[in-house]
């Protein structure tokens, strides 16, 4: 995108720079603070922010995403199922904040990378918003070694890219 060309952005559509190809970030859920309290293997209750993600539930436990956002901490990613109450199930993966610090990235087990706007996961916390943006983040495209690549004639192939 040049300065001062507006382009029109469209959700999950992909365009290419030169050779390689980019893709946009495809909303998959959201995360929500619903107020519920859910109850772990011990008994104890705890006030969990909900994860809607593909069409699954999943929990992060509300005391241990703030100490995880103010310390740059990891934290844990539930299960969440409903019988009579909310129960905390096994661990799907981990969150934590971004390198940069504007996202909170959520990887789970199953292979699936995910992010959130930390500015925007906050305002859920704090009860300013009533839903944060879950966007999967796309896989790095896979460059071969040696396809479109020409040897000139002083220069030796390697045997391991042969």
């Amino acid at each position: 995108m040049a300065f001062g060309m507006a382009e029109r952005i469209v959700p999950g559509s992909a365009h290419s720079r030169g050779s390689v190809k980019f893709s946009r970030l495809q909303k998959v859920g959201y995360a929500q603070r619903a107020g519920r309290r859910a109850v772990d293997r011990s008994g104890f209750e705890y006030e969990v922010l909900d994860l809607y993600i593909l069409g699954t539930r999943y929990a992060i436990r509300l005391e241990d995403l703030v100490r995880a956002i103010a310390e740059h901490g990891a934290v844990r990613v539930e299960g969440l199922a409903r019988d009579w109450k909310y129960y905390l199930g096994a661990t799907h993966g981990l969150a934590q904040v971004s390198v940069s610090g504007k996202g909170f990235n959520i990887e789970l087990f199953d292979g699936g990378m995910y992010t959130t706007p930390l500015a925007a996961l906050c305002r859920v916390i704090e009860n300013r918003e009533r839903y944060a943006p879950v966007v999967k983040i796309p896989e790095p495209p896979v460059l071969s070694a040696g396809k479109d690549r020409r040897i000139s004639p002083e220069q030796q192939q390697l045997a391991a890219f042969a």
